[in-house]
């Protein structure tokens, strides 16, 4: 009977010390990890402002990667989403909410010092409370580097076990962190290191134009003359095919990039026709939109650009290898674009084209937008030409820049807050032309289309 009496009593002394150590153990738990990238504070911003590409760098997929993830509420900001389940318990079922995004995106520029987004936790994590902290510090003598501090807070409140569970913060949270912190890092080396934050771009659904275009290539040392140069040789190749056609150039000329190289420059040069459908040699072809060449198709060889292009010299009234219609030697029909394009406006001369272009690219993939430019090339269309009198510059020439995208929402966050860029007609300073060379514009006069 001693022995039972004994028992019970040291049941009784370790719950009462385990309710005194849960008493006075801390009601609230806190885990942080710290890392340094190279990256513009404003291009970290974005990444971890949506959830979208949320799944590239989240350890769980390591752990299942057939882990299921939903986006949900809105793409971007306070309110976006984003939900996860696997049959792995160590990754379970979640949601992610964001809850605050401090300061507004766009007050997060070269001026901006720090900026911090939450996000609330809904798992099976013991507590209350639950949320991540991602705060942003810009550093480097020149601003070029960020510091990122992710944490995870909980509150515990009187639920002794809960409190127990602080005993083991620094292990599935602070997993987390510091697991996810290092892929995440791996995400954002993927970003090219442009500043974009004076960039308003807009989603836009760009639909299907005939167009007749010709291949050519220049070697990027001629900068703007050897531009313009082959520019003009190929419109005045379309023009001349259009009129034998019979049909109308409607629309300002089109440039397709094929390869922005360090030597050379590889583009086709298009403009919008009249008809979709072409007679040639007496035979009606409709134009179809372009495809994706077949890699084991044999190509033969030929002296004309296009041919090095398209890998093929074929009859005129056949299709290339892209599914293009063959007009002449040089000049094929196709119907252009079709679907959601992100578009940023530039104001200048074209040597600020490709900055502008790259400003899309590393934009689209901070805030996940998915594009292949070898299937859907960005292109750039000259809305306004510049205006000269004499040798001087009294208007600069306005380029449409497009970057093919999918899987995107409807809108950017530009276009959700309503933001307006300066335009050529609202009495705005301008930047002044690049130089000649192949050096880019500066970026300050990049912005988004109405």
């Amino acid at each position: 009977m001693m022995r039972v009496l004994e028992f019970i009593v040291a049941l009784v002394i370790v719950a009462v010390v385990g309710v005194v150590v849960g008493v006075i153990m801390p009601g609230s738990g806190h885990v942080e990890r710290s890392l340094v990238v190279g990256k513009d504070m404003r291009q970290v911003y974005d990444v971890l402002a949506n959830f979208r590409r949320f799944p590239d760098y989240t350890v769980q997929r390591k752990y299942d990667r057939n882990t299921q993830f939903t986006f949900s509420g809105k793409a971007y900001g306070p309110g976006a989403e984003v939900s996860w389940s696997s049959n792995d318990e160590k990754v379970g079922k979640g949601k992610l909410t964001l809850a605050t995004a401090t300061p507004e995106f766009d007050k997060v520029d070269s001026t901006a010092k720090s900026a911090q987004i939450v996000w609330n936790v809904d798992n099976d994590w013991r507590g209350q409370d639950k949320h991540f902290t991602l705060d942003l510090d810009r550093q480097g003598s020149r601003g070029q580097l960020t510091k990122i501090t992710w944490s995870y807070d909980v509150a515990y409140g009187f639920n002794l076990i809960d409190r127990y569970s602080n005993l083991y913060i620094h292990g599935d949270p602070d997993a987390f962190i510091q697991f996810s912190l290092t892929d995440l890092q791996n995400v954002l080396a993927s970003v090219q290191n442009i500043d974009y934050s004076k960039l308003v771009p807009y989603i836009e659904q760009a639909p299907q134009t005939p167009v007749l275009l010709v291949s050519t290539s220049i070697e990027r040392k001629g900068g703007l003359e050897a531009l313009n140069d082959a520019t003009a040789k190929a419109e005045g190749e379309i023009q001349a095919a259009a009129k034998k056609l019979g049909v109308n150039v409607v629309g300002p000329r089109i440039i397709y990039t094929t390869n922005y190289g360090d030597q050379t420059y590889t583009f086709d040069v298009a403009l919008p026709i009249s008809a979709t459908s072409l007679t040639i040699n007496g035979q009606s072809h409709e134009l179809a939109a372009a495809k994706a060449p077949d890699l084991n198709a044999p190509a033969s060889s030929s002296s004309s650009a296009d041919a090095a292009s398209a890998g093929d010299s074929s009859s005129p009234g056949s299709t290339d290898r892209f599914g293009r219609l063959i007009v002449d030697s040089n000049v094929r029909g196709v119907l252009a674009f079709g679907g959601s394009a992100l578009k940023g406006i530039w104001n200048g001369t074209a040597a600020g084209v490709p900055q502008t272009r790259d400003m899309l690219k590393a934009y689209a993939q901070t805030h996940g937008y998915k594009f292949d430019e070898v299937v859907n090339r960005p292109y750039d269309i000259l809305v306004k030409p510049e205006v000269k009198q004499g040798d001087n510059v009294t208007s600069y020439a306005q380029f449409a820049v497009y970057l093919p995208i999918t899987d995107a929402p409807e809108k950017t966050p530009e276009q959700e807050a309503g933001l307006q860029p300066p335009t050529l007609d609202d009495g705005t300073e301008q930047q002044a032309p690049a130089a000649s060379g192949t050096a880019a514009a500066p970026a300050s006069a990049a912005s988004a289309a109405q």
